[in-house]
């Protein structure tokens, strides 16, 4: 049973929400940040960007400290301003390929993180959650929601389908191209009819944006130590979601570069390769796998399809059979010899919206000796790896929708 519930958002007011609104602060070049707070005075980006206004890089508790009064000078100058009941945000995106996305802006719960209803399927990095942590214990407060993805639900998507019938609390498209409607969800009855839904729901699963989630509880843990009056139902239980249904969710593989043999020549590498795959040279063809276990391989100027040897790889769980483990298992670290696909300086990444034209540009230019194409994990995949309490190898998985910051803020 999934504790989803309402909350009192805070958000821009409806004339300035499309100003405040950014994405990810890394997501930005140097030179796309310093037109945007140049020239932009109410952009998010200035409040987790405080040492902007000083000319200076600052870090650490200070910065953290600085984020909490750039996001107050916002409310005291009524940029942003807070709900003043609790209610379910109806939040869809077009983005610029034309994909919509429908679903729920809400509260998810810390203990139903910790008790495995909500499931992830990827690591987080300790080292990342816990100064996740500690920036959120100052700052006090979510600005980028957890992405969560749940079983399609009749009586969820009609509440849903019903409220999209009114006007917006807001709309706006980005300079990306992608289009952002809010509605608030304010009737009681169906307050309560979508509350009761989730609690019907067995399993919730994180799409992504990992760490968020992970870092929210170990706060909440942290909070409740430290609250001797501790009761369970105070907001650091719980952490802002975007819940949207599984048939929605978007998701893309991510291509494997490798800058070099490990030492071997191109025949001594495709020697080894052939005792795992039967391999074909499909020559100047930009050939792209369509099926599992099936990987395309561009090296020396020439694409090659890669079929596995089922004879020589056992499938013992969920984890044997994808395809990214596969690579992993079967190339990349016997052969090749890496072994962090996260920290390894010589394998990078290239996610599926990026043709196979950028693998090919790449490594024509010497940058990469070979690259690897995969087809798309889907949700059941995701879903077993969750449920057997396994996690995927790094850079499994490029989900959309992508969330855009300082929209909705729940504070705790």
């Amino acid at each position: 049973m999934a504790e989803i519930i309402p909350f009192k958002a805070v958000r821009p007011t409806r004339d300035k929400v499309s100003l405040v609104a950014s994405r990810s602060y890394q997501s930005y070049t140097q030179a796309e940040l310093e037109a945007r707070m140049n020239y932009n005075p109410f952009s998010f980006l200035h409040i987790v960007n405080p040492g902007y206004k000083y000319h200076k890089d600052i870090t650490g508790k200070e910065r953290y400290a600085l984020v909490r009064n750039r996001y107050l000078e916002f409310k005291e100058d009524c940029i942003f301003v807070q709900d003043e009941i609790s209610t379910y945000y109806i939040y869809k995106i077009v983005n610029r390929d034309g994909f919509s996305f429908s679903g729920i802006v809400a509260a998810a719960s810390t203990e139903d993180y910790k008790n495995d209803v909500i499931k992830k399927h990827e690591d987080t990095i300790e080292y990342r959650e816990n100064i996740f942590k500690d920036y959120l214990k100052t700052v006090g407060f979510n600005a980028e929601p957890v992405l969560l993805t749940y079983p399609d639900n009749d009586v969820i998507g009609d509440i849903i389908s019903e409220t999209q019938k009114k006007r917006a609390e807001f709309e706006f498209t980005t300079t990306y191209r992608d289009t952002h409607y809010m509605w608030k969800l304010e009737d009681e009855a169906l307050i309560k009819s979508m509350a009761s839904e989730f609690k019907n729901i067995e399993t919730i699963y994180i799409a992504d944006y990992y760490h968020r989630s992970a870092s929210s509880f170990l706060l909440s843990e942290e909070l409740k130590s430290e609250n001797k009056n501790h009761t369970g139902n105070e907001p650091y239980n719980y952490f802002m979601s975007y819940l949207i249904p599984e048939s929605e969710l978007k998701i893309y593989e991510f291509n494997r570069l490798v800058k070099d043999l490990n030492g071997l020549t191109k025949e001594s590498f495709l020697i080894k390769l052939d005792a795992i795959f039967r391999i074909e040279n499909r020559g100047n063809e930009l050939y792209k796998p369509n099926s599992k276990h099936h990987f395309s391989m561009y090296l020396d100027g020439e694409f090659y399809s890669l079929y596995l040897r089922k004879n020589n790889y056992k499938f013992k769980t969920s984890l044997d059979a994808l395809d990214t483990q596969i690579l992993f298992k079967t190339v990349l670290e016997p052969i090749l010899g890496i072994t962090d696909l996260r920290n390894d300086t010589r394998i990078n990444y290239s996610h599926g919206k990026n043709d196979l034209v950028t693998i090919k540009s790449k490594i024509d230019k010497g940058e990469f000796t070979v690259g690897f194409g995969l087809v798309p994990i889907n949700i059941e995949e995701l879903k077993a790896i969750a449920n057997e309490g396994l996690t995927m190898p790094p850079k499994s998985t490029f989900i959309e929708p992508k969330l855009r910051s300082g929209v909705t803020i729940y504070e705790f």
